[in-house]
């Protein structure tokens, strides 16, 4: 995108690029879960097209970053300082920057995930993607609220939807602590390496949720402000 489409794209909305930002960081995390499914059928090939469109959509992701810093105008959001959306951008990406950290870790080492772990991994996986959809889902709200003034009803609608994403992230350590506890109790079955990777994954993943949750916060300093 040139810089003269671009500044054409605040003209007509100025946080639609950051919109469209969280968008392309949500699908990159969304792509883990075809990537799992074929890590947990050891389809090496699939998981690594999978690997390929996460990756890529991180790169994409990095380059509307790096847009947006350039040609983020000064002065034109009046209730938002421009600190308060580049550090809003900055923890956006780095779901998508932890995706493709978890993707390329797991190809790289084609690391197996046990059977008896994988319906629970998967759900855990689930839930901390569905946090990057809700923090996604407010982002999204910031037009509205732009359009208010960051007044009245708009507020309290976005101001349920965060804590809504405080509910899944609680749901997310929860359900990481249950698939530490269910691992270690096989760890002594599995190449020792492995395990020290796979707890390294687990805990990866829940930087998403973790990451979310933290662009739920940024967006509530910023609607107290």
């Amino acid at each position: 995108m040139s810089n003269n489409s671009f500044l054409e794209v605040f003209a007509k909305s100025p946080l639609k690029p950051l919109e469209e930002h969280i968008d392309t960081v949500h699908l990159c995390s969304q792509g883990l879960i075809p990537f799992f499914d074929a890590v947990f059928r050891c389809d090496w090939q699939e998981a690594a097209k999978q690997q390929k469109d996460i990756a890529d959509l991180e790169r994409k992701a990095d380059d509307l970053k790096r847009e947006l810093r350039v040609n983020l105008p000064a002065g034109i959001f009046m209730p938002i300082q421009r600190n308060d959306l580049l550090e809003l951008l900055s923890k956006q990406d780095k779901i998508a920057n932890r995706a493709r950290d978890i993707a390329g870790r797991v190809l790289g080492r084609e690391l197996e995930v046990p059977a008896t772990l994988q319906p629970q991994f998967m759900a855990y996986v689930a839930r901390c993607v569905d946090a990057t959809q809700q923090a996604k889902n407010v982002t999204n709200e910031l037009d509205e609220l732009l359009e208010t003034g960051f007044k009245g009803r708009e507020v309290k609608v976005v101001e349920h939807m965060i804590e809504e994403l405080d509910r899944i992230e609680d749901d997310t350590d929860k359900l990481q602590v249950q698939l530490r506890k269910d691992l270690r109790a096989i760890e002594t079955q599995l190449n020792p390496v492995d395990v020290i990777f796979l707890y390294n994954i687990i805990d990866w993943i829940g930087d998403l949720a973790d990451i979310s949750q933290r662009v739920g916060s940024r967006l509530e300093l910023m609607l107290a402000s």
